[in-house]
């Protein structure tokens, strides 16, 4: 594989497409505001004005855009456009109800799809160091092999079907719970005039530490963290999942609320480990 378009240019899309670009890969993107595509330019992506136009000769298409019905309505214009031995992947959360949707489609359109959702942020992108989890057929999971080895340190292959996006929001869930509980206990931290430090200290090397959630508040705490979990984006996955488990555990509901507050107040941009918490219990 030599040539990919990428549909998407926010962060994560964006990212992977400089890459890419990176590691010898001819790339073409398209976003549905072009100006986001202007950067990529001086990384070596050709940026083009439709979806069409990037897709047509392309030996893979990556979709990373926000929601199942936008993916849709690209997937109207890419799968027509794709050629027959090219392979999508799907690589935004859109949840498991729309990856079969999405699948349907692009089965009807005799092209193949593979349900890809990726974890870790930008910056794992960037260094080709993302976990990608991935369902579909063995043969296109192999011929796509090439990119995603160049954008990942991990590839999962977890079924042929769309078991991947299922993981994906399960592992969400558990991201946005451990994020929640370091940042929770940052903020006792800081009312009950605890050294933070000292506290990490008694669970890292406990049975109940979380590594992630340590490095993270370690992070925090140096001032050395890039914000790279938003709240909308939390928020977002968890709707997902909860959404999909129907009588969701109280955990989940939990967290999502704990993520809306900050959100609803317009600060869904900010860092899920770093939400405004009030200084005083309500």
């Amino acid at each position: 594989m030599t040539t990919v378009a990428v549909l998407g240019a926010g962060t994560m899309g964006a990212a992977m497409a400089r890459r890419l670009a990176a590691e010898g890969f001819t790339v073409r993107a398209w976003n549905r505001t072009a100006a986001r595509l202007k950067p990529l330019e001086s990384a070596g992506v050709r940026t083009e004005g439709g979806v069409e136009d990037a897709v047509r000769g392309a030996d893979a298409v990556i979709t990373m855009l926000p929601t199942g019905s936008v993916v849709a309505s690209v997937a109207e214009r890419l799968l027509p456009a794709m050629g027959e031995d090219a392979v999508w992947l799907q690589t935004s959360t859109v949840g498991g109800p729309w990856t079969d949707r999405l699948r349907e489609t692009a089965r009807h359109a005799g092209r193949t799809m593979l349900d890809a959702p990726v974890s870790d942020g930008g910056g794992a992108a960037e260094r080709g160091a993302l976990t990608v989890i991935v369902s579909g057929p063995e043969p296109a999971v192999e011929r796509a092999r090439p990119v995603l080895a160049a954008l990942a340190s991990r590839v999962l292959h977890v079924g042929a079907g769309g078991e991947a996006s299922r993981i994906k929001l399960i592992v969400s869930g558990w991201t946005a719970a451990s994020v929640a509980a370091m940042a929770g206990t940052l903020a006792a931290c800081r009312r009950l005039g605890a050294d933070p430090a000292q506290a990490a200290k008694v669970l890292e090397d406990g049975p109940f530490a979380m590594p992630y959630a340590l490095d993270e508040a370690e992070e925090v705490r140096d001032g050395a963290r890039t914000p790279g979990f938003p709240v909308a984006l939390g928020g977002k996955d968890l709707d997902l999942l909860i959404d999909e488990l129907g009588d969701a555990p109280g955990l989940y509901r939990l967290v999502r609320d704990l993520l809306e507050r900050p959100g609803g107040e317009g600060l869904g941009r900010e860092d899920a480990a770093e939400p405004p918490l009030p200084e005083q219990a309500p």
